[in-house]
């Protein structure tokens, strides 16, 4: 059982506990989906549905799960959120389910879906493993969300669609490849350590 507090249980998601920048997990739909923001925010809310609830059935039903069936019984689990997920993008956002092609399946096997029930949601209550889904997620949703409008801006010079750069700016193209999305991950994770080296050399 977790000794630590709501908020602790929460903010752990946004930094300490970051499941891209400090776990590195989650990395593929990270690298592929960014390259512009509204892909980045429809694929993080997809996981983060899936997550969430994933989490609140598995906590509800550990004690019925016998261990050594655990990890195919979250799968099925985690499987049955993610076809919402995705027959719910197909129906009413087409255009971004069809950018997102095979990702949004591929949530069944994304590591930071399948740990957290192992890790978490299988020892906890149902309150705290709510609570480490919503952290989980914003999280990962932030971190989709600074990736993409980075290389969405740089290498389109737009947000959302919409025009933001000048006349001046000419795109970077690396930015909206595969290219760009390493390039601008290592970026991100290399503030991310140096900041968390900064913030280890005052304590």
């Amino acid at each position: 059982m977790s000794t630590r507090s709501i908020g602790q249980e929460f903010t752990k998601g946004l930094w300490n506990e970051n499941p891209v920048l400090r776990q590195l997990l989650g990395l593929c739909p990270t690298l592929a989906v960014t390259g512009w923001v509204i892909n980045g925010l429809a694929m993080g809310l997809a996981t983060s549905f899936v997550l969430i609830f994933s989490s609140i059935v598995v906590s509800i039903i550990k004690k019925l799960i016998p261990s050594q069936v655990r990890i195919a019984s979250y799968i099925v689990i985690i499987a049955t959120f993610v076809t919402v997920a995705d027959r719910f993008l197909a129906a009413y956002f087409p255009d971004i389910s069809k950018d997102l092609g095979p990702y949004v399946p591929l949530i069944v096997v994304n590591c930071i879906i399948l740990g957290r029930q192992e890790a978490f949601s299988s020892k906890n209550s149902v309150g705290r493993s709510l609570i480490d889904a919503l952290g989980m997620s914003s999280g990962f949703v932030l971190t989709l969300l600074v990736l993409s409008s980075i290389r969405e801006i740089l290498g389109s010079g737009t947000y959302l669609g919409h025009q933001v750069m000048g006349s001046w700016f000419t795109p970077w193209i690396i930015m909206i490849l595969p290219a760009g999305a390493f390039l601008a991950l290592g970026i991100l994770l290399g503030i991310a350590l140096h900041i968390e080296k900064k913030t280890k050399s005052r304590i």
